[in-house]
């Protein structure tokens, strides 16, 4: 997550210093927080279906568990 925070914040310092305007730079970093946001969101509802799938035993349906 660090190096999230780190790069949402040095690309639009990056994009100031080669010119781009502070209202794009500042469009691109919230756009990178966007996205940043989202990925964490999938990333912990993949973790926790991940988690859930490990802990409930597998049965076949129909057939009782030994």
């Amino acid at each position: 997550m660090r190096w999230a925070v780190f790069c949402c914040v040095l690309v639009p310092v990056v994009l100031v210093v080669y010119g781009t305007s502070l209202g794009g730079a500042a469009g691109t970093a919230l756009g990178l927080a966007a996205v940043t946001a989202a990925c964490r969101v999938l990333l912990r509802r993949s973790e926790n279906g991940l988690r859930a799938e490990r802990v409930r035993p597998r049965t076949e349906p129909g057939h009782p568990r030994s």
